[in-house]
């Protein structure tokens, strides 16, 4: 059987990536003309919280393809292979945006403009007695170097894992010891990211870069929240991609059985973000403790309720009636429409964690943020459309691939 081992970028494709980016760069300028270039420090946090929710969230999303990699070669699991290289190109994004997004945070921590962080203000800090307590966490110096230092790890041992991943492709493993040294050493570095990866994912990066926007609040479920919204939008951008290359005749080797899994991991994580979503706000709502409801009151009660309960609408009502059955985890269509929608649902829900504290009496018009979230996706589809050109789609030679390749669910 000859397969399309190569993909070549449609113009179209790049047509489309960069319409969608000159859309984001014009909602920008926008966003800088309506509350960026306004004297009023309040109309200039609207427009870095736009710029800070859109770069965050499509970080962390871009960065849950090398978190999936990495899990799945944690498990020796093959069933993935067939489509491996998907995920790795999504994850060559990680240094594009990660620059974007060190940047944006950067300038707002160093500017003058204390809105969005509050501990950034010395004087603001030293008479408040909780932002006093939290100063040796919450400083400038210590965000910047987290930030910088976790883009970074972020980005080399990703690339360190694509590197392993496409030194195969002409360079197969001639004896069983040479397969085992290579596996051995996949793990290894795979270890390496998802220490790094629960070490800022699933702890201490969302404390910085979103909870202390809401710096008198805390809870000890918002890092494995985030993580969890971030994942499921990962897991739909991976069957996005799938179903695009399959749709154009690529990935002969992956089918229903792949794409059911993948379907699954949507289903789980939609689920489980559902279980820390409730467990959160129930601990807190029958506590009924004025410094934890705090966070609460505009976003379940005030101005964004509408936002919040829609975000739950289509983070978990919509997966849970659409993607329950078998039928449905294997229907193209579906599944893109479900990828769609989850990605947008959880696109809402990093709205609602950061501009109820930035904008607490006005709801701020969405559709500017919205069109900078397009500029995002177009850039991804062009890394990662790059990406996929400059290697073979199947990991050639990966001594797991005959498992990916007789794989069935």
């Amino acid at each position: 059987m000859s397969i399309r081992e190569n993909f070549v970028v449609p113009k179209r494709y790049n047509t489309i990536a960069f319409a969608l980016m000159a859309i984001g760069i014009l909602a920008i300028i926008g966003l800088y003309v309506t509350s960026g270039s306004k004297s009023d420090p309040k109309e200039q946090a609207r427009f870095w919280a736009s710029l800070l929710q859109n770069s965050v969230f499509f970080l962390l999303v871009v960065n849950a393809s090398m978190f999936f990699i990495c899990a799945t070669t944690l498990a020796w699991g093959g069933w993935q292979m067939a489509f491996r290289r998907v995920p790795e190109a999504i994850s060559a994004v990680v240094p594009v945006i990660g620059v974007i997004c060190g940047a944006i945070l950067l300038a707002i921590v160093f500017g003058g403009n204390h809105t969005i962080y509050h501990w950034t203000d010395t004087h603001h800090v030293a008479e408040d007695a909780i932002l006093n307590h939290k100063k040796g966490f919450l400083n400038k110096g210590f965000f910047a170097v987290a930030t910088v230092l976790t883009i970074v790890l972020w980005s080399v041992l990703g690339w360190k894992m694509r590197q392993l991943s496409r030194s195969l492709d002409s360079k197969p493993l001639a004896t069983v010891e040479a397969r085992k040294k290579y596996i051995w050493n996949n793990t290894v570095w795979a270890a390496l990211f998802i220490i790094v990866f629960s070490l800022t994912v699933m702890s201490s990066i969302p404390w910085l870069w979103l909870m202390s926007i809401d710096a008198h609040w805390y809870s000890t479920m918002y890092s494995w929240y985030t993580f969890a919204s971030t994942f499921v939008s990962g897991m739909a951008l991976i069957a996005l991609f799938v179903v695009f290359l399959k749709n154009n005749n690529y990935l002969e080797y992956t089918n229903n059985e792949h794409l059911h899994d993948i379907g699954k991991f949507m289903f789980a994580f939609s689920v489980f973000w559902t279980y820390l979503w409730f467990s959160q706000f129930m601990l807190i709502w029958y506590a009924n403790i004025p410094e934890e409801t705090i966070y609460f009151q505009p976003r379940a009660h005030g101005i964004y309720k509408g936002i919040f309960w829609l975000m739950f609408i289509i983070n978990f009502i919509a997966p849970l009636l659409l993607l329950m059955t078998r039928d449905a985890k294997r229907n193209y269509g579906t599944i893109t429409f479900m990828s769609l929608l989850i990605i947008f649902g959880h696109w809402l829900d990093f709205y609602q964690m950061v501009f109820p504290a930035v904008s607490p009496n006005k709801v701020p018009m969405i559709l500017y943020d919205f069109g900078v979230a397009l500029g995002f996706v177009g850039l991804i589809m062009f890394v990662t459309g790059r990406a996929l050109s400059k290697a073979p789609l199947l990991a050639k030679n990966h001594p797991f691939v005959k498992e990916s390749l007789i794989h069935h669910t």
